[in-house]
């Protein structure tokens, strides 16, 4: 989700490397929680109404003040840009949609309903997301009239509280049991699984942190990936510490299969 964008300074350029790792952790996130949401609507409705419940909850806490602060901030100046009026407007009726799609999950009727209304936002935020990145922050960075960097200052809806999220870098091995404890469920049929292999690299960190949210204590998912993710694994326990049990159901060539327990 991320371009080349020429920068009127070097502040702004960091702003924009800001914005763009934010917009990945929240299509991540978003794409997550959505993965776990239809995987319940499956198999286990109960299950799916509590994810629904805080996939809503996600979308009004950081989806949703995320449109806001665009509104209040950066798109205000780039519609003043002749060449990004129209394209604004188009984004503002996007953010309209958002809006109704969020609405629709929370008033859903059946799990199956829901899981279609979280997948139709998770398309509609992706390719709005992909608009900001090569659209938008390029015509406002490139602007030496505007500074991106002074604009955003302090806007953590759109720059994200650690601006990167550094926690998707972290190299630490291990995490969770390692497959020593022998805690995984026995009856893999219920466990819903994620697979990751075709997860745009740039967000599959984002995604499983997104997926793991949704597993409450005493139930689990498998996670599938396209290597050993020993990194990954990492990342979870530091942000979950002790939390999750991990055991190895495949390892290569072509998957790794964990089960990820949250204890």
């Amino acid at each position: 989700m991320s371009t080349l964008t020429i920068a009127s300074d070097p502040q702004d350029a960091a702003a924009v490397e800001a914005v763009e790792a934010h917009h990945t952790q929240l299509a991540g996130d978003l794409a997550g929680r959505v993965a776990m949401l239809i995987a319940a609507a499956e198999r286990d409705p109960e299950a799916a109404d509590r994810i629904r419940a805080e996939l809503v909850a996600f979308c009004e806490r950081d989806l949703v003040p995320h449109a806001a602060a665009e509104e209040e901030t950066l798109y205000p100046v780039a519609h003043d840009l002749p060449a990004a009026r129209l394209l604004i407007d188009g984004m503002l009726a996007e953010h309209r949609r958002i809006h109704a799609l969020v609405e629709a999950l929370r008033t859903a009727g059946s799990a199956v309903q829901a899981a279609t209304d979280g997948r139709a936002l998770q398309v509609l935020f992706e390719e709005h997301l992909e608009k900001e990145n090569t659209l938008i922050l390029p015509l406002v960075a490139g602007s030496p009239d505007i500074s991106l960097a002074g604009l955003l200052e302090g806007m953590h809806d759109i720059l994200g509280h650690e601006h990167g999220h550094g926690h998707e870098h972290g190299e630490t091995s291990g995490g969770g049991c390692g497959g020593t404890c022998g805690c995984g469920g026995s009856d893999e049929t219920d466990v819903p699984e994620l697979d990751v292999r075709d997860v745009p690299h740039s967000l599959r960190h984002a995604t499983v942190f997104g997926a793991i949210a949704a597993v409450p204590s005493g139930r689990a998912m498998i996670l599938v990936a396209p290597h050993d993710p020993l990194p990954l694994l990492g990342q979870i326990e530091d942000r979950h510490p002790g939390a999750f049990a991990v055991e190895y159901l495949q390892r290569g060539p072509d998957a790794w299969r964990l089960l990820l327990t949250h204890r």
